[in-house]
């Protein structure tokens, strides 16, 4: 940490974002919440300070304060957004409601390039997210960066080493981003590249065989990447006491349940118990139409499901899962930060209380991309390293209403072709998802000049680099009317399909 970067967490679902970035400069970082004691930071002797965003006004009485203490630290600090109002409010300059609020891409212009801006050109495209404006800077304070609506969009004190911008360098939508945290890092805070994902792997490994003394791991294996990754990484540190648990939960993609099976004991060699619990899961969904009932019925029957397998094999300590942080931090935030929940993931919130074993999250800290490499290291088959993200709840939370067998049959169907299209114009690693969703609407159609009243299916492609942020893919017109054509004729129940051209934020990838 001595050489590392320490992010003060004031909420924002970008905190772990800014960590992966600045792992991506081979500088290691770490997240502490927002109210760390000043002692706890001493300790660390970090090179540099980032206060990240939150989502709350800093005149509100609820709002997370700054230690004014860490100000005086001589350790150069960067605000970001909220970060960066907070350093303003705390030393008496002045924040206030916008009149105009800026959300998503706007045109930065520079002012100001000899540090936090070095090398950048006079404008850029930054990623805005805020409802409140800088008005006034504190004295020795000056301004870098404004924006057509907002004049104060970066500042600094350079005798302090205190700087601030009201945008998100750490998301991708931000042009070289990753070159204004560099400037930070390298230029401003001296600090040294000693960070990598080998060594990362190697203390994980490590951290399971230390963990693991006596008794087995069972792993939640759902054949993506995230459980795949999670299982050939413990298989890796104690290959002799792992046994994979898949679930079938009726809630999977067409042929899915084969592949996993056929990959994991053919190809890898990993022992893997395979359980039918497809009428347990539709039966509890039965009348169900709240996506967050869905999450938790979800969650709550898959832990039962494990408990009553793990009952059959003897000496089970642990049960291993590939949460990843996109999970935790729309649950809940992980660091004890104030984040803003969003949405609840079934492998998480409560686990550990509820289950009768030890958690193993390996992965719990790293983003997809990092995910991804640390499989090819790990050696897993490129068939499943490229998958792109499948929700926990699987095809549930991609049914808009209740679930029932014969919806999830008409969307495996509409996915499968949508699937298929896609490998055959070798757009797979192009984009981050891409799937199809069953609309609880029905819509007048004509087929063979008889009228029909079918359901509605909502294509969703999007391209990201870490599933924080993602931007509706732009896929070709002919592409998207064959997808479209296909479904409509060979999938009984739907007559109309619908592309959505929405982006996150401020929409999930996810419709539920």
């Amino acid at each position: 940490m001595k050489q590392g970067i320490l992010i003060l967490d004031f909420g924002s679902q970008y905190t772990q974002l800014i960590c992966r970035r600045i792992r991506e400069l081979q500088v290691y970082s770490a997240v502490l919440p927002f109210n760390a004691s000043i002692e706890e930071i001493k300790k660390l002797e970090p090179k540099g300070i980032i206060l990240s965003g939150g989502p709350y006004s800093v005149y509100e009485d609820s709002a997370p304060k700054l230690n004014k203490e860490i100000l005086k630290l001589g350790i150069p600090i960067l605000g970001i957004c909220y970060g960066a109002q907070i350093i303003i409010c705390t030393l008496k300059g002045k924040v206030k409601r916008a009149k105009k609020a800026e959300y998503g891409r706007t045109l930065l212009y520079i002012d100001d390039h000899k540090d936090l801006f070095y090398t950048l050109p006079s404008q850029i495209m930054c990623w805005m997210s805020h409802q409140d404006l800088i008005e006034t800077l504190p004295e020795d304070f000056q301004i870098l960066a404004h924006t057509d609506n907002v004049k104060i969009a970066a500042f600094c004190n350079r005798k302090k080493k205190i700087f601030g911008v009201q945008f998100h360098p750490e998301v991708h939508h931000t042009q070289l981003g990753i070159q204004i945290l560099s400037n930070f890092i390298f230029k401003i805070c001296d600090a040294f590249p000693n960070w990598n994902l080998k060594d990362f792997m190697e203390e994980k490994i490590s951290e399971i065989r230390k963990k693991v003394k006596r008794g087995k791991v069972i792993c939640a294996l759902s054949g993506g990447v995230d459980s795949s990754v999670t299982a050939l990484l413990v298989h890796k540190a104690v290959p002799s006491k792992l046994e994979c648990i898949f679930v079938n939960n009726g809630l999977l993609r067409k042929s899915e349940p084969r592949e996993v099976l056929n990959t994991f004991r053919k190809e890898l060699k990993i022992k893997v118990r395979y359980v039918d619990a497809k009428r347990d899961f539709l039966k509890a969904l039965k009348g169900v139409t709240d996506p967050e009932e869905k999450r938790k019925i979800i969650g709550n029957l898959f832990i039962k499901v494990f408990e009553k397998e793990a009952k059959k094999i003897k000496n089970v300590k642990y049960l291993a899962q590939g949460t990843l942080y996109p999970d935790v931090i729309e649950s809940r935030s992980f660091y004890g930060g104030p984040s803003c929940k969003i949405k609840t993931h079934h492998n998480v919130g409560g686990l550990p209380e509820k289950m009768n074993l030890n958690l193993i999250e390996p992965l719990k800290e790293l983003f997809k991309d990092e995910v991804r490499e640390l499989g090819k290291r790990l050696g897993l088959p490129s068939k499943i390293l490229m998958r792109h993200p499948f929700p926990g709840p699987g095809l549930a939370v991609r049914i808009l209403g209740e679930v029932t067998k014969e919806k999830l049959e008409i969307l495996r169907k509409a996915d499968a072709i949508l699937q298929e299209e896609i490998l055959k114009e070798n757009l797979i690693d192009k984009l981050w998802q891409a799937f199809c969703v069953l609309l609880p609407v029905k819509s007048v159609g004509v087929m063979g000049d008889k009228r029909t009243y079918e359901y509605v299916c909502a294509l969703r492609c999007v391209t990201s680099t870490d599933g924080m942020t993602a931007d509706w893919a732009r896929l070709d017109y002919e592409f998207l009317q064959k997808v479209a054509s296909r479904i409509i004729n060979e999938v009984k129940g739907i007559n109309r399909v619908v592309y959505d051209i929405s982006s996150k934020p401020p929409s999930t990838i996810e419709w539920e």
